[in-house]
């Protein structure tokens, strides 16, 4: 054939990438690596091994060691050990580390991307063209934070000894997520990396060699999933930072439910991707090639869900079974091939039998005729289109190459099929109005929005999701503060048990108080705050409250499960709060700081009665105070706009989280009431509230005050009640978004585990004491982080 007939007829050769390198450092080794501990290897205390294999030809690359406890726990003895110095260190001193890191990511870039790509099966072009310069890019990146840290954190400090556990998909580029913003902050390091995919994790170990790293910082232990669970676990670690499965996110949450682990989950995804009838179709199939395509699909934020508008769906539908005849599949160290290999057989039938339950549920399955390799674990690209919206194939994470294609006809119906699932990751919005596709952007629930591109990545725009996809961000100021808490917070003593709360049968809940006659104030009785109005409780019941001195003040309703659903249901009717301007929101409050202040003798009066004259008038100034503060804070916590290096911006949006339950805290029952609820609403959550036990009448005087101030009904919803039955309601419920706890440390730990089910934000004091009459620790920035969550958009701009 000549020059002119193969140019006609654009067949591709082979251009296969060199291994010799890679296979020359593994040989380096002899091809079998122990565990990575306090700066040098470490042969594994069971003695076991297993093998890592290539996907693309089932070849054997390298054994592995097998972790056990106690190789995690001398993994955590070093980094406990080398913790101090290395926080202690000067910001320069560590931002040359992570520069050095950088550099030497860059220096051996070519074989960490052949040995990416040999130990997970994508192609080479995106190991080298993506993952590798996007590692680089993360220790660059987070040199800089390391740097200015103490200007722009002075008042935080780091966790300490983070566990981290990554994922097969993006092995290396996981790592740099997790490692480079925990080492910039002074934390010191034990990971895990994914069974499958080791290698370029001990490459790193390697890398950390080269540079110096102080031993110790840096720890990577190898194994299964009962190494990461003897991490999760291990008493002396102080945050566990997990990708992967929404599954196993959970039963890491489970695990760390009773401790005082900090957690940040990047989880599972079901991510839609929105074509408008406007929108350059051919620019969207590209688009869609990313979305679905990349890494055969093995990307927690695929778009596995494409939602056509109905006038374009034949037209887009014919243009991209056409994309797909050209798509190669092969050998992934072809620099001409688009889709390699699937990482492992477990991975490659869980994606055939997915397929097959799509079809049996009517969907119809389109593959082109595509040749594939002989050997290895291959899938070939596949649309399933006809798809139904409760179909397995649209609500399950397939993690594989596999397009599930369904119609819409308005904005809002697209809408309301990308927020038809439990997860939320990231979305594609293709359309060429901009007043459509930020319109669409802004309702959809998830974390990352791309308008008319995909699969955009940057180590200064946060990535993370809502609901069942985690919590937590990685990349950006947002992911620095994973690995951070404010200094006073480490330090803080810890709160007194509560006593038991009374049993719900018990006579004395429901004895009506019998006063002596001349008592002015023994009959006070307040009701339920629900959706605006007083609401009698649902049992009837009512349980005494009593001043310090054992007199009997008045009685509050004895709430229970009926009436947290009543509470839930008109916090969630009340969610248009969310899209009340902040300077209407800030106006409400300083109305309500106005009523306060005029009713300041007369609530101090009361609440004397429980927690005496001095406290209760400091909590009255502070409270009038503490509303003033969130008033001002109400237009002025806001996003930003990121520049990452494309043609790009990001938009950083925060936003409100939904519907919010509350414990407040005993020992303040006005303060500690403003101090949680007032961050919340003036984010545009709406809040559930349980006050304090030791005066629930305060709900009396709090009514009133919303009444008065123009707070639309259902923002602020009170039940009263036992605390620690009523947070077990909330913590269970679906429709309860996340849960704030400031009680003791069972509360806390209660919190956690009552939650883990539907892994619902959770934000607790974690049973320490807060000075809530210290501004520094009752209100500002710790409070309205954890009242929102942060959505990334990006949009196309400029040249």
């Amino acid at each position: 054939m000549s020059i002119a007939d193969k140019f006609a007829a654009m067949e591709y050769g082979p251009a296969p990438e060199d291994a010799k390198e890679a296979l020359t450092w593994l040989d380096r080794h002899s091809r079998r690596f122990g565990h990575f501990i306090n700066g040098a290897w470490r042969e594994p205390f069971a003695r076991e091994y297993f093998d890592t294999t290539d996907p693309s030809t089932g070849e054997r690359l390298a054994s592995v060691a097998q972790g056990s406890s106690a190789d995690i726990d001398a993994a955590v003895q070093a980094a406990r050990a080398a913790f101090p110095k290395w926080q202690s260190i000067t910001p320069h001193a560590r931002a040359r580390y992570m520069y050095a890191l950088a550099r030497q990511v860059q220096k051996h870039s070519r074989r960490l991307a052949v040995l990416e790509t040999m130990d997970n099966g994508k192609p080479i072009r995106e190991s080298r063209d993506i993952d590798i310069p996007l590692v680089a890019r993360h220790f660059y990146y987070h040199a800089g934070w390391a740097q200015l840290l103490p200007q722009e954190f002075p008042d935080y400090t780091a966790c300490g000894v983070v566990g981290q556990i990554i994922p097969w998909n993006f092995p290396l580029l996981m790592l740099a997520w997790k490692i480079a913003p925990a080492l910039a902050t002074g934390n010191a390091v034990v990971l895990k990396p994914a069974e499958f995919t080791p290698l370029t994790a001990l490459a790193f170990a390697e890398i950390c060699q080269e540079v110096g790293l102080p031993a110790g910082v840096v720890n990577i232990v190898t194994g299964d999933g009962s190494t990461g669970e003897a991490l999760v676990k291990h008493p002396d670690v102080d945050k566990i930072a997990f990708t992967g499965s929404t599954e196993v996110g959970r039963a890491i949450r489970s695990a760390t439910a009773q401790s005082h682990k900090r957690l940040s989950l990047e989880l599972g995804g079901k991510s839609p991707f929105i074509v408008f009838e406007d929108a350059d179709l051919d620019s969207a199939v590209e688009g869609l090639v990313d979305g679905i395509w990349l890494n055969q699909g093995q990307v927690c934020c695929a778009g596995s869900r494409l939602l056509m508008q109905e006038s374009i769906a034949e037209p887009l539908i014919a243009k991209i079974r056409e994309r797909m005849i050209t798509l190669r599949v092969g050998p992934p160290l072809d620099k001409g091939i688009d889709i390699g290999a699937i990482v492992a057989p477990v991975q490659l039938e869980r994606i055939q039998r997915l397929v097959n339950q799509g079809v049996a549920e009517g969907a119809t399955c389109w593959q082109p005729q595509t040749e594939m390799p002989s050997r290895g674990l291959y899938f070939p690209p596949t649309l399933l289109s006809n798809v139904h919206p409760s179909s397995m194939v649209a609500q399950q994470e397939i993690f594989g190459p596999v397009l599930a294609a369904m119609t819409f006809r308005t904005p809002s119906e697209a809408v309301e099929l990308a927020n038809n699932t439990a997860y939320g990751l990231a979305a594609c919005v293709w359309s060429e109005s901009i007043n459509i596709a930020l319109h669409v952007s802004a309702q959809i629930k998830a974390g990352v929005v791309w308008v008319n591109c995909t699969n955009l990545f940057d180590a200064s725009c946060g990535f993370g999701g809502y609901r069942e996809s985690g919590y937590g961000r990685e990349g950006g100021r947002e992911g620095l503060l994973e690995y951070l808490e404010p200094a006073w917070f480490k330090s803080a003593p810890s709160l007194p048990a509560a006593k038991p709360s009374p049993g719900e049968n018990a006579d004395s809940d429901r004895k009506t108080a019998n006063p002596a006659p001349g008592s002015a104030e023994i009959d006070r009785t307040v009701k339920l705050y629900i959706g605006g109005k007083q609401a009698r409780p649902d049992s009837g019941y009512s349980m005494e409250v009593r001043g310090r001195n054992g007199q009997i003040l008045g009685e509050v309703p004895l709430g229970n499960r009926k009436d947290i659903r009543n509470t839930v249901e008109a916090a969630h009717k009340a969610a248009g709060w969310a899209k009340t301007t902040a300077h209407n929101r800030a106006q409400i409050l300083y109305y309500m700081a106005e009523n306060l202040s005029q009713r300041r003798d007369e609530v101090a009066h009361r609440l004397s009665a429980a927690v005496g004259e001095a406290q209760a008038s400091a909590e009255v100034n502070s409270g009038i105070e503490r509303i003033f503060s969130y008033a001002a804070w109400a237009d002025k916590f806001d996003g930003a706009v990121h520049n990452p290096p494309f043609r790009n911006i990001a938009i950083a949006m925060n936003e409100p989280i939904g519907a919010v339950g509350i414990i407040c805290p005993h020992e303040v029952p006005l303060l500690g009431f403003l101090s949680l609820v007032l961050p919340v609403v003036v984010a545009g959550n709406t809040a559930v509230v349980v006050p304090s036990e030791t005066y629930p009448l305060i709900t009396g005087d709090l009514y009133q005050l919303f009444d008065t101030s123009d707070l639309p009904g259902g923002v602020v919803n009170i039940v009263t009640g036992y605390s620690s039955q009523l947070l077990k309601v909330l913590a269970e419920h679906d429709d309860v978004d996340a849960i704030w706890c400031f009680t003791d440390q069972t509360s806390a730990f209660a919190a956690k585990s009552f939650s883990t089910g539907n892994l619902k934000q959770v934000f607790t004091n974690e049973g320490r004491a807060i000075d809530w009459f210290d501004v520094k620790q009752g209100e500002g920035r710790w409070f309205l982080q954890h009242a929102t969550q942060v959505k990334n958009i990006w949009v196309p701009y400029g040249e």
